[in-house]
């Protein structure tokens, strides 16, 4: 269906408010942006939905949450009248509409039988994650687009392990969505009906705090906190976001005693007026942290992005000003951590495992290996780590410690299947106490795990291209790299690729092996030095990224060899854009 046609669909249906038609009969004489609102629908996958609000097929509105909500409680009524009492848990974060979008979702759940559970106001993630085995729930949506412009908001489904839709399920559930031809099939009840009915429930304090014990379980030194908890000085940005109470509340009930909030990003807002995007891996996020950090005197400064599931810290250098960790930084720190005071306590077991996506730091491995723990890779997206913590919650076959990926999600435990920013942030206060009451801050940690286990610098850089032609483009460059991928860059010869599309991986010289990880666009490339770098669209945003890590004899030597092939890879992708 052309999209002009699409478009008349909308304008001529009863089911669409008239003040809606009007935003879209201002955009009539703009071609452009009425191919861009309806050349396409939405596209549910794994990670659910997530697009620009506004009016349209491709974009973030009520009706495509009424589809969307349609096409899940058909899947689920498939499940039996079991799966339909055991419900549905909602939550949402501060951004525009997500309310909205959550009642939403509610009263078509609602509509269809299922039993449907709404927090009461803003919630995190890792509550949401928590929410969901906690109640018995078969699903979750969380209302969020993490931390995307202030523009955008999404839908994220759970299914009963806690974690995010593994593929096979959401190609289940796309199905379901795209088989609704109109609106008619949409089957949504009024809040009210649904509330007496008892098929609507509002939840709060039943699921919080319980969440809060959980991850209080976290806390590893708590003679140490008792004794210098006010030692420390913490300052915490939730950017507006869900994460502003739950993690004030577990950073009091562990001892931490000086909490300092940044005051001007503390309330929910979802037009986030005070950064460009919500987002705690931007080191310009927290100007006003550091600003509040000075004023009294901070040891460390946190920051979390609306649905409180990624953690951006900065720390207090030797000369007074503060530095920002990477994701990888923050990875490396909590796991030798962890470790460390395992073996301490004498909690390490032969059959400790730690789990990271295939594009963060492999120094981590090195850290492992040398406590006898086991190393795991997955594929990008939290829910393969939280897949194999269920395995082994049934098997028994390991015991999960810590999972994380390089852009700044961690999981220490087991209470949900999602990255937790919240339960991070407590481990992490405890680690700055920890080695403050050593002298060290984290950077002259840093540099000793480089000195016992080699220096490493991780890095990424990404292209954005917007629209339809955009995801040309990105696919464009994969493409190059998948069929034309240079042997040679820094000077250092290609030894091993690996395509997981293909499900290969070649080593140069001696053949291909399969790779048993499921199928994702993504390559990567491993130099003769032990560098790689990686190439993979993102599968949240219009971006495609390009990841390093690079080794070397010394951090200067490892930082000029980075500049290096990053230049190299800019040049070749500038080449195929040309």
């Amino acid at each position: 269906m052309l999209y002009e046609e699409k478009c008349q669909n909308w304008l001529k249906s009863d089911y669409v408010k008239e003040e809606d038609k009007e935003e879209l009969k201002k955009v009539l004489n703009d071609p452009k942006e009425l191919e861009d609102r309806f050349y396409r629908n939405l596209e549910f996958g794994t990670a659910g939905l997530r697009g620009i609000m506004g009016m349209g097929t491709n974009r973030m509105n009520t009706y495509i949450v009424d589809i969307t909500t349609q096409g899940l409680a058909n899947y689920i009524s498939k499940w039996g009248q079991k799966a339909m009492e055991r419900g549905v848990v909602i939550a949402y974060d501060s951004r525009n509409n997500s309310e909205l979008f959550a009642e939403t979702a509610a009263l078509v759940l609602a509509g269809n039988n299922i039993n449907t559970y709404l927090f009461d106001s803003l919630r995190s993630v890792p509550q949401l994650s928590y929410a969901i085995r906690k109640l018995g729930c078969v699903s979750g949506i969380v209302i969020t687009a993490s931390h995307n412009p202030p523009a955008y908001n999404g839908y994220k489904v759970y299914w009963e392990e806690g974690y995010q839709l593994p593929p096979q399920a959401a190609d289940e559930i796309s199905e379901e969505i795209n088989k609704i031809m109109d609106f008619s099939a949409i089957r949504k009840t009024d809040k009210t009906a649904a509330l007496d009915k008892g098929l609507l429930k509002i939840i709060s304090e039943e699921i919080d705090g319980p969440y809060i014990n959980e991850i209080l379980k976290g806390i590893t030194r708590k003679e140490l906190i008792d004794k210098y908890g006010e030692d420390i000085n913490i300052v915490y940005t939730p950017l507006h976001g869900s994460g502003n109470v739950p993690l004030r509340r577990a950073l009091k009930e562990a001892g931490f005693k000086n909490v300092h909030v940044v005051k001007e990003q503390e309330l929910p807002d979802g037009n986030f007026p005070t950064v460009k995007e919500p987002n705690p891996e931007k080191p310009d996020v927290f100007k006003l942290a550091i600003e509040l950090a000075n004023e009294k005197g901070g040891d460390i400064l946190m920051g979390t992005d609306p649905d409180a599931d990624r953690l951006g810290v900065a720390y207090k250098n030797r000369d007074g000003g503060y530095t920002n960790l990477t994701g990888n930084e923050i990875g490396i720190l909590l796991v030798k951590y962890m470790l460390t005071t395992m073996k301490e306590q004498n909690r390490l077991t032969d059959k400790g495992v730690i789990i990271k996506s295939i594009v963060s730091t492999e120094l981590v491995e090195d850290i492992a290996k040398s406590y006898g723990v086991k190393l795991i890779n997955t594929l990008t997206g939290f829910k393969y780590i939280g897949e194999l913590i269920e395995e082994y919650s049934k098997t028994k076959v390991k015991d999960f410690i810590m999972g994380f990926e390089e852009s700044y999600g961690y999981l220490l435990g087991t209470h949900c299947r999602d990255k937790d920013a919240i339960m991070t942030a407590l481990v992490l206060s405890e680690m700055v106490l920890y080695y403050k009451e050593h002298d060290k801050d984290l950077g002259e940690v840093l540099d000793d795990i480089y000195k016992e286990y080699g220096y490493c610098i991780d890095h990424i850089i990404s292209f954005e291209m917007a629209g339809k032609e955009g995801a040309g483009k990105i696919q464009k460059i994969v493409d190059y790299f998948r069929r034309s991928m240079p042997m040679k860059w820094n000077d250092k010869k290609v030894t091993v690729i690996e395509d997981y599309q293909l499900a290969k991986r070649n080593i140069v010289g001696e053949g291909a092996e399969d790779i048993t990880l499921p199928k994702s666009n993504v390559i990567k490339a491993y130099l003769e030095d032990g560098t790689w770098f990686c190439i993979r669209p993102s599968g949240t945003e219009p971006k495609i990224k390009i990841y390093f890590s690079v080794r070397g004899n010394s951090r200067d030597e490892a930082k000029i060899s980075l500049e290096e092939l990053v230049k190299e890879i800019r040049q070749q992708v500038d080449g195929v854009m040309a």
